[in-house]
């Protein structure tokens, strides 16, 4: 994950936003050789009370450029945090996925029909995406794609990769 985890961490916390459309570049990049087509591009909401203390989503500021790049809508508001959820760095799988259960609210009106790309900044158990996407389709998305810039692994995690379908970036 290095260099991208001090970017992500910098992004993050210690609000160098300038990094969100960096990471963006490449992301365009790799979404180009996937040859993915969709209507739009949501970034993963943070809850109200996480984006009053941080003041940004740092996901907002790598999809929002992502989607100028690509060309693809910017559907703003499509989904939010219907509840404030504990952060999910050091939870064990069933818990992530149970902290972020019914987390989402997606709006019918901004998804109903179309194939969309749900963005986040690093996916570990795939728990946010999983109850994010739900919503979307709950709401009437035809498909929803998922797109992180990092996976999350543990130690000495790419010892133990077995495969991978990712493709390196240009």
């Amino acid at each position: 994950m290095e260099p991208v985890r001090p970017a992500l961490l910098k992004l993050k916390y210690h609000q160098e936003i300038g990094l969100g459309e960096a990471l963006a570049w490449n992301l365009a990049v790799f979404l180009d050789e996937l040859g993915w087509q969709a209507d739009g591009i949501i970034p993963i909401p943070l809850s109200k009370q996480r984006l009053t203390e941080r003041g940004y989503n740092q996901v907002d500021l790598i999809a929002h450029p992502l989607a100028r790049l690509v060309g693809w809508r910017y559907l703003r508001g499509a989904l939010h945090r219907s509840r404030h959820t504990q952060a999910q760095v050091g939870l064990s799988g069933a818990v992530r996925r149970k902290n972020v259960l019914g987390a989402f609210m997606a709006q019918p009106r901004l998804v109903s029909g179309k194939t969309v790309l749900l963005v986040d900044d690093i996916t570990t158990t795939g728990a946010t995406i999983g109850s994010a996407s739900a919503s979307l389709i709950q709401a009437g998305a035809t498909r929803v794609y998922a797109l992180t810039v990092a996976k999350a692994l543990p130690k000495y995690g790419l010892d133990h990769l077995k495969t991978s379908s990712a493709r390196s970036l240009r």
